[in-house]
């Protein structure tokens, strides 16, 4: 195969891609729910019989292609309802193949709080479409080819929504403070929680697990479902429905929690994603290993939760910024629960993240920092972790350094985002 320079080869690709699509600026992700009437006034909702400390719920969702649509859930309530006074909530976003999940409610019943699990794919309890449903949740829904007007008939657009209804929900029931109401979403329904939370400037915390934005820069939909898009409708769903364009307007305390193995959204634009979460407002649970499912137990979405909407509760630690001198990593430690151990995570692999091997060494412990020296090998991707006395993770973003780190593996959408200023010259 001939090699070729930067300039014939951005020559070649001008052709083969032709003209760049047209942009509508009038249209944003900012803009494209009406929050404040999506959380003024609560949705009309019907209840039916409790289930030990959960109920059904269905409440009225967005229009879908000019037709009403209902959202089922499952409400989870501590015991004693409305009269053992008002409690904190959480909305419960599952992800892709999953439902309203009532055990995930009732987990979090069980924990003080009312809990809003919902469904986001038009399914009821049985996780069967039922008649006034709206869009599927299969990729071929989620990334179909769309126009600016039909931008309210995406999953997307609907599954906000319908997080967003559910807020307003949660915020009317007489046993909610509305003042402290949190979210919490997985996979898809980490991604929705992003969304989420750049968007609801009332919420007071939010967890994404696993979910992200940069989904055009990295992740399993870049080289599938994206590539196949016509390139204004793939440039068209990264700007209205990517978390990358609202999430650094997050007002409330966000929390990412990942593996450096997940298949599905990788470190590299996980990290890019909450670093634009402000640092005041975002912390890091991440680790090497972790599976990737439906997983409503790690015991460090509980604890942040608590941490911001239970008065009194013991904090997770908070470490701050990765400070580098010459081969040595500082980190400090802020005030309140101290680290009772910490260790350094790293990696000298390239390539696909989910095959890189990783080490872990400890790390020091001395008072309000943790400290540790870095491999002499280059390239290198690290973070550092620190556990409390309970045994709980936190740690800083994954970071890369030396030559090569910052790569990225071509893909017909990269290349026209990068060629793009060429074309118009």
């Amino acid at each position: 195969m001939p090699s070729y320079s930067l300039p014939v080869l951005a020559g070649i690709l001008l052709l083969a891609l032709g003209p760049a699509p047209a942009q509508d600026a009038t249209l944003s992700a900012a803009s494209l729910w009406n929050v404040p009437q999506l959380l003024a006034v609560p949705p009309a909702a019907e209840t039916g019989a409790p289930e030990g400390l959960t109920k059904p719920v269905w409440y009225a969702g967005e229009s879908y292609q000019g037709k009403p649509t209902r959202i089922f859930a499952w409400l989870g309530e501590p015991a004693g309802g409305a009269s053992s006074g008002k409690h904190p909530a959480v909305l419960l976003v599952h992800g892709g193949g999953g439902k309203a999940f009532q055990d995930w409610a009732r987990h979090w019943a069980e924990r003080g709080y009312v809990a809003l699990a919902m469904d986001t794919a038009g399914q009821g309890p049985d996780g069967k479409r039922h008649a006034e449903g709206g869009p599927g949740q299969d990729d071929g829904i989620k990334f179909k080819d769309f126009t600016n007007n039909e931008a309210k008939d995406m999953w997307t657009y609907h599954a906000v929504a319908a997080v967003l209804r559910g807020h307003a929900l949660l915020a009317s029931l007489p046993q909610v403070d509305a003042a402290r109401i949190g979210v919490t979403g997985i996979s898809w329904g980490g991604y929705l929680t992003c969304l989420t939370a750049g968007l609801d400037p009332e919420l007071k915390a939010a967890v994404p697990v696993y979910g992200c934005g940069f989904l055009g820069d990295n992740s399993i939909w870049r080289d599938g479902s994206l590539a196949a898009l016509p390139l204004e409708a793939r440039d068209r769903w990264l700007k209205l429905f990517d978390p990358s364009q609202v999430i650094g307007k997050a007002v409330c305390p966000v929390m990412l929690v990942n593996g450096m193995h997940d298949f599905a959204y990788p470190p590299d634009s996980h990290g890019r994603t909450g670093r634009l979460v402000p640092a005041d407002r975002r912390q890091w649970s991440l680790r090497v290993d972790m599976a990737h499912g439906h997983i409503w137990n790690f015991p460090e979405v509980d604890a942040f939760m608590d941490q911001h909407l239970k008065p009194r509760s013991i904090p997770l630690v908070r470490l701050g910024e990765i400070r580098q001198e010459g081969g040595v990593v500082t980190v400090p430690v802020g005030p309140g629960t101290p680290a009772a151990g910490a260790s350094l995570h790293f990696t000298t692999d390239t390539g696909a993240w989910q095959n890189r091997r990783w080490e872990t060494r400890p790390a020091t412990v001395t008072g309000s920092a943790l400290t540790v020296s870095l491999p002499a090998e280059r390239p290198l991707a690290f973070f550092l972790a620190a556990t409390d006395a309970r045994g709980f993770t936190t740690s800083t973003d994954c970071q890369e350094t030396g030559a090569g780190a910052n790569a990225v593996t071509l893909s017909r959408d990269r290349l026209e985002k990068d060629l793009r200023p060429l074309k118009a010259r």
